[in-house]
């Protein structure tokens, strides 16, 4: 049974961009590079003359593009037949769509592998265990370990986290309390690894709680609101910066994996009640701009909390002083922001995807100069601890857990099962030669 919903899992296609380059700053990357036609989609790209690399899960679509990373210029291409082809350097990988069915093997003594992987954790387990992670040079991943870290790849800049467009004022929030809750859900990935839905459940029972989302649902958006497309739309945030609080709640727990659940609600003007990355608090804006929800104290205690916070306007309010001054003191996040290589929804910066294409073009040119030069090639490897991912946890309250979902009681056996996947693709990896799926699971079950 968790072979076959890993293996589902694991098939699942994801191939278009992120959601900040889907528009016009996607286009900029595919027609704005002043490239001749024949130079981005030539399948064998310039013979000879730079570097190929090569996705090898493909995510940008691109059949062939020169691209140009300084004074570098490296050959990025899907096609896979270039695999032996003697200017072939590197392979890029990416997290969600990396699978056993085929990898390029044999593995030749130049050839680089990198890891790219913002999505979630749940996409593919096996990947944040060392003996998979350490078969990459180079990664970019939303941990601030990975040697590009996309840790705020959610969070456009300070303007936008310290804006006030969409803050309602406390005495309006107090009015609205006649008609609206205190705390909103909004969620429709029901029960993920983090078990969410298990703990908002009982927290329900404590305090109200409306859910506009498909998970737990009890209240209706407007019909135009509906769509998942509309949760970016003005009306949408309108709807939300009404609230006190929002749950926001991760869809699995790991360090430094923070999406879009932490900062909307920041940016909205409203309080995020947080469950997701343990370190949340390196990358909040302020000590007190967030409620850090201890999950080994039950549901009913952070339901206390909240409702003293709802009946005591001068104790919230220091949840929102620092979005009233727009002061961000936590230095850390503010340097973060201003030094990252790459910008969110920004033509006048990089995307992330080409500042991990020219972190791999870089060290392939680095290690072509140093090997004219006589020198040693130079290695690169990711930490093996890098993604730090705890066990999945099922909550199981004393008034008696929600019906086990296939997917809720799947987690925890998915991850330890993960962790023997890893071992067993780091052992057919290191014979260096091809193996097929029935080889794979065959090692994973001895194992």
């Amino acid at each position: 049974m968790v072979v076959v919903e890993l293996g589902q899992f694991e098939r699942t296609v994801h191939i278009l961009p992120p959601r900040d380059l889907h528009e016009s700053g996607w286009r900029h990357r595919l027609h704005g590079s002043g490239l001749l036609a024949s130079e981005r989609t030539s399948p064998g790209g310039p013979e000879g003359q730079y570097p190929y690399i090569v996705w090898w899960s493909p995510l940008t679509g691109e059949i062939g593009r020169l691209g140009e990373c300084g004074t570098n210029k490296c050959f990025f291409t899907i096609n896979r037949t270039l695999y032996s082809h003697p200017s072939t350097q590197a392979f890029l990988f990416y997290g969600t769509d990396f699978n056993i069915e085929s990898l390029p093997l044999p593995r030749r003594e130049h050839h680089q592998w990198a890891l790219f992987h913002e999505e979630s954790p749940k996409n593919n387990y096996k990947l944040f265990h060392e003996p998979v992670i350490t078969l990459f040079n180079h990664t970019a991943t939303f941990s601030q370990y990975s040697q590009l870290p996309l840790t705020s790849q959610h969070l456009e800049n300070l303007e936008v986290l310290t804006s006030q467009t969409y803050l309602v004022s406390l005495n309006q929030k107090n009015e609205l309390r006649k008609t609206l809750a205190p705390v909103v859900y909004v969620q429709s990935d029901c029960d993920p690894p983090s078990d969410r839905d298990a703990y908002v459940s009982e927290l329900m029972k404590h305090i109200r709680v409306d859910s506009y989302g498909q998970c737990l649902h009890n209240k209706d958006l407007p019909s135009h609101l509906r769509d998942s497309i509309a949760m970016e739309e003005q009306a949408f945030y309108q709807i939300l910066a009404q609230y006190k609080f929002i749950l926001a709640f991760e869809n699995a727990v790991c360090d430094d994996y923070i999406t879009e659940k932490l900062w909307r609600p920041l940016k909205l003007g409203v309080v995020p009640v947080y469950y997701g990355a343990p370190n949340v608090r390196q990358w909040l804006p302020s000590n007190s701009s967030a409620v850090v929800v201890n999950p080994d104290e039950p549901p009913e205690k952070l339901a206390l909390y909240l409702k003293r916070l709802d009946e005591d306007d001068e104790e919230y309010a220091t949840y929102l002083e620092w979005k009233l001054k727009r002061e961000v003191s936590n230095l850390e996040l503010v340097k973060e922001l201003k030094e990252r290589p790459w910008g969110v929804q920004d033509l006048t910066q990089e995307n992330y995807i080409d500042v991990f294409e020219c972190m791999v073009c870089s060290r392939v040119w680095e290690n072509i100069d140093r090997q004219k030069k006589g020198l040693v090639p130079k290695t690169w490897q990711a930490e093996g601890n890098h993604l730090k991912c705890p066990l999945p946890r099922v909550f199981d309250f004393a008034s008696g857990p929600r019906k086990r979902t296939s997917l809720r009681g799947i987690w925890t056996a998915s991850y330890e099962q993960s962790k023997k996947e890893a071992r067993a693709l780091r052992h057919l990896a290191e014979r260096n030669k091809n193996f097929t799926v029935e080889q794979y699971w065959k090692e994973v079950f001895t194992d």
